[in-house]
């Protein structure tokens, strides 16, 4: 069975992992009620509506 014959350190290990599995930004949405940005798939921030819905009263 093979074996490392190294320990590998923790900034090689860690340089490895840094940027690969990351995103640049988050999946941004604008609301089609108010046309604010929002993230994909949760409930507006600024009107407070999720599929058509209002889900969350949001005072003006």
């Amino acid at each position: 069975m093979a074996v490392p014959k190294r320990k590998t350190s923790k900034a090689r290990r860690d340089k490895r992992r840094s940027s690969t599995w990351k995103l640049e930004m988050p999946g941004m949405v604008k609301c089609p009620k108010c046309g604010e940005y929002k993230l994909a798939h949760r409930v507006c921030k600024a009107c407070g509506t999720y599929d058509g819905k209002e889900i969350i009263k949001v005072e003006a």
